[in-house]
């Protein structure tokens, strides 16, 4: 019997900061390779074999947009939110995490992206591509995580 493959394997990181006038703006990545290439996301990667869904959450950091972070800095979300990608025929479910940056911080990419862009909260439904993402940066503006 075939069917949809369901996989556990991917993390979300959404970077967030909050600009002067008090507005949260979320990182943006523009993917250059496949599945989801000349799609907007947030930083997203694989778990690797041994690794925990916060220690690829760090990783990808680096590796995406070289930004090293401390487990601490990392807001596990609650919501487990999946999506469906045809290319692969397959249903994710992704842990996620937000992580505040100042607001003068900019990523430095990898080959994995070819641009990159802060989209402000009133945005969000037009610019990011699931419901569970909207659902996602929801969660982080309405628990004010780390507004300080």
């Amino acid at each position: 019997m075939t069917g949809v493959t369901v996989r556990t394997d991917l993390v979300d990181v959404y970077i967030f900061r909050i600009v002067p006038t008090g507005e949260l703006q979320f990182l943006q990545l523009l993917r250059a390779t496949e599945p989801m290439n000349a799609t907007w996301q947030p930083v997203m990667g694989h778990i690797e074999e041994g690794e925990t869904a916060i220690e690829t959450a760090l990783r990808e950091l680096q590796e995406e947009v070289a930004l090293i972070a401390a487990a601490e800095q990392l807001h596990a979300l609650e919501q487990v939110h999946p999506y469906f990608l045809p290319r692969l025929n397959a249903v994710f479910l992704s842990p996620r995490f937000a992580l505040r940056v100042d607001a003068d911080w900019a990523p430095v990419l990898n080959e994995e992206h070819t641009d990159w862009r802060w989209t402000a909260s009133a945005d969000v439904e037009s610019r990011f591509m699931w419901p569970g993402q909207w659902a996602s940066i929801r969660e982080i503006m309405v628990r004010g995580i780390d507004r300080r």
